[in-house]
């Protein structure tokens, strides 16, 4: 809907589409490629994703000279302006999956670091040399790991397979005793299967080794688990085929889903279960656990597009996750997902109308995935007044993303709330002064009442009116569908009402810890982050000057991200001298 109150010039249409949003995942290749330490965790990820990656594009039969050269963003959801994206992808020349012999060598790089790293009883420690012990989890993520590229076509030695498959199958047969003889209450015995167990359950099912026993405990004990261990036991029970027992756990783990039809994304709502304290099992790692086990029993789902669609929007700085670790699991699980939902192989049509009349139509086959036309833009006298119909038109089976982005410089007499990924929402609150004390310890022990401030908040609407002198609050109410990083939220003041606080600076509030800066026309906050869910910023105004007066909206913006965009209702205050 196209205002009437407004300046035509300003008034710009985006529609963006792609066939997959889960192939941006090659932009994550550099950070692991170049990260600079060199534990056993970083020394496996620095190659393994490069490899699943490289074999995918090699399954799709894409030149990767022509990726390299790429001009067209897989995400839809990300806009701006065409040159300053170009100049963001100059990170794909150093990119190090585009060259098959570049990927060969830090495979075997790769590997020859983890073989002097493998300890003489065949499984792997944090770092290596005197004095490293063997751990069950360690050694089961470098097998994970190893099973994987082995399976992407890259050559690994059996016997170093074979050492570090022996000594977790001798740590698990350990553990299962463990357990079994839990009731005889012995020394050393445990009455749970945990967290290790599951993963290192998972590992050995991908080696092909069984332990039925190990695996009745974990599906036994899964109301001790988080859903980040429910996921790799479904995971093992898929693998072993027990696909009754997987289903169960399936549906356990979907009490946790949820789905947001607004922007038709999905996440597991883990409160404050799970293992975010450890550097395992964190919330994006059990998105990507989640994921895989999709992949594998319901790719075409609506909760693995959601799931895809969450963990892409999750990424820090547009790129990558949180860690080596998770960005590395995030590249595995969505490679899986692109194979099994069919997003690897696109082959489309997309027809672009507007009012019925076709605007664009583009074919999108494998060939020219990384080229195609993706983008539709109209502007000026092309957006008429009024009531406009979209529609977007699709061949094929496979999966469209779409995102339309409507800008309008509006000269509406009230101004209403925008917002998708993240909203805004203003309130005005007139405080009241109440007269109160506490009591508190006087020089010399005694009790006395000591007064302190304190008001009563009383909620202003749009148009009602204030005295010169009174107090207001101005509380800014931010919903995130995502966490984000470097927002700036911009609250613009009515001309009769000043700052009570003109200093900027650092504060926490509402939880956030955010720079606030004072200006005389506005109140600006920066938050360096924005986790996902509801959060609140406050500020004081004192009315000063008498007269009717319009706040325009707060808007809300990514500093780096310019489709990430919000504003809160225009608020209309009278100020009066008494």
């Amino acid at each position: 809907n196209i205002p009437a109150d407004r300046i035509p010039a300003k008034t710009q249409l985006e529609i963006r589409y792609s066939p997959t949003i889960a192939g941006s995942i090659i932009d994550a290749l550099p950070y692991l490629a170049e990260y600079p330490y060199g534990c056993t965790e970083q020394t496996l990820n620095r190659f393994v994703p490069t490899v699943i990656t490289q074999k995918l594009l090699r399954e799709m039969n894409i030149n990767l000279e022509d990726v390299r050269n790429k001009r067209t963003n897989l995400n839809p959801q990300e806009i701006g302006d065409d040159k300053v994206r170009m100049a963001q992808w100059k990170r794909w020349q150093r990119n190090p999956v585009f060259s098959e012999k570049e990927v060969n060598a830090m495979a075997k790089k790769g590997i020859a670091r983890l073989a002097e790293m493998q300890l003489s009883n065949g499984g792997w420690g944090w770092f290596s040399g005197y004095g490293e012990h063997a751990y069950p989890h360690t050694t089961a993520v470098v097998l994970h790991g190893l099973l994987i590229a082995k399976k992407n076509g890259t050559d690994i030695p059996e016997e170093m397979l074979s050492r570090g498959i022996s000594w977790l199958k001798n740590y698990e047969t350990s553990e299962t005793e463990r357990i079994r003889m839990w009731k005889k209450r012995e020394k050393n015995t445990k009455p749970f299967a945990d967290s290790t167990d599951a993963f290192v359950r998972l590992v050995l099912a991908e080696a092909n080794i069984s332990n039925k026993e190990m695996l009745g405990y974990l599906f036994r004990d899964k109301k001790h688990h988080s859903v980040y261990v429910k996921s790799l036991t479904a995971m093992a029970h898929h693998l072993a085929g027990q696909l009754e027992k997987r289903d169960a756990l399936i549906r356990n783990i979907e009490q946790f889903l949820v789905y947001d039809d607004e922007n038709q994304s999905a996440h597991l709502n883990l409160g404050n279960g799970g293992y975010w304290w450890h550097w395992y099992g964190s919330e994006i790692e059990t998105h990507a656990w989640y994921l895989k086990l999709l992949s594998a029993t319901k790719p075409k789902s609506k909760q693995a597009s959601g799931i895809v669609k969450y963990l892409v929007n999750n990424r820090k700085h547009a790129t990558y996750w949180n860690s080596t670790r998770d960005t590395a699991y995030c590249i595995e699980a969505i490679a899986d997902y692109m194979r099994a939902s069919g997003e690897s192989s696109p082959d489309t049509t997309v027809t672009v109308l507007v009012d019925g009349k076709e605007i664009k139509s583009v074919q999108i086959t494998k060939e020219n995935l990384f080229s195609y036309d993706n983008k539709v833009t109209l502007g000026g006298d092309a957006l008429s007044t009024g009531n406009h119909t979209i529609e977007i038109r699709h061949t094929g089976k496979n999966n469209l993303y779409t995102n339309t982005y409507l800008t309008v410089f509006t000269k509406e007499d009230f101004i209403k709330k925008a917002g998708l990924e993240v909203k805004v929402d203003r309130a005005y609150y007139k405080l009241k002064r109440i007269d109160s004390t506490e009591k508190t310890a006087g020089t010399s022990g005694q009790v006395i009442d000591h007064k302190v401030e304190k008001y009563k908040r009383i909620p202003l609407k749009s148009g009602d009116q204030l005295v010169s002198g009174d107090l207001v609050e101005v509380e800014l109410h931010i919903h995130s569908k995502n966490d984000y990083e470097y927002l700036m939220f911009n609250d613009w003041k009515p001309a009769g009402l000043e700052a009570v606080n003109i200093r900027s600076g650092y504060t926490r509030a509402g939880g956030l810890h955010t720079y606030m800066e004072m200006h005389h026309e506005k109140t600006s906050f920066f938050l360096r982050r924005l986790p996902r869910g509801s959060h609140s910023l406050s500020y004081r105004l004192r009315a000063e000057i008498p007269g009717t007066f319009s706040a325009l909206p707060t808007q809300a913006e990514a500093m780096y991200a310019p489709e990430l965009r919000a504003n809160s209702d225009e608020m209309k205050i009278r100020v009066s001298d008494q």
